[in-house]
């Protein structure tokens, strides 16, 4: 077998898995400007969070995620949305969205069916906790070990955070606990083995 020289990776090929990261960090500003919008208001963004059973508070499904309850709300939401939605974007931002788009339904869901009737529920954390739970669980759907893996390093930085499906005053713990639910489907859903497919690394 003849060696090879390995050719230098350019800037461009640099660059692709990074410019999949663009739409996490969008979707992340956007919650920031949101927020500091909602400022000068008082806070009268967040009624457009989830309602629950409330036709009018079904939108909040898709409002929800970007409003938060004040800046130490999104801070404690910023940095494990920014580097678990990071680790699934890098690999595909098809697959992000979608992950994305399946956790946020049935979050939302969730909260709009069985939380507290008279509450406002607001913030990324149950997207936090579905993508959590997408990273610990995909491996096994996957049947990879780079994934599984992957997901014990998640589960190790941000285990901690599993505290938060049990119920607290004042916390969504349904959106926590359908947000994880949502994240072990989605990972059903993108991972879904295929006879012709063997495991792989």
């Amino acid at each position: 077998m003849a060696a090879k020289d390995l050719e230098p990776i350019t800037r461009e090929e640099l660059s692709q898995p990074l410019m999949r990261l663009v739409p996490v960090v969008v979707m992340l500003a956007v919650m920031w400007v949101v927020a500091i919008v909602d400022v000068p208001l008082g806070g009268d963004l967040d009624r457009f969070g989830i309602r629950p059973r409330r036709v009018s508070g079904l939108d909040g499904i898709v409002f929800g995620p970007f409003l938060h309850n004040g800046f130490g709300h999104l801070i404690a939401n910023t940095l494990p949305f920014l580097i678990l939605g990071a680790a699934i974007a890098i690999g595909s931002v098809r697959r992000w969205l979608t992950v994305t788009v399946i956790i946020a339904l049935i979050s939302g869901l969730g909260v709009w069916l069985f939380s507290d009737g008279n509450t406002v529920t607001v913030g990324a954390s149950g997207l936090v906790f579905g993508y959590l739970a997408y990273l610990v669980t995909r491996g096994i759907f996957a049947r990879k070990v780079s994934y599984l893996v992957g997901g014990l390093l998640a589960l190790f930085v941000y285990g901690g955070i599993l505290w938060g499906l049990v119920p607290h005053p004042g916390i969504s713990w349904s959106g926590h606990v359908f947000g994880a639910v949502g994240g072990v489907l989605a990972a059903a859903v993108v991972h879904r083995p295929r006879a012709e497919e063997p495991a792989g690394i």
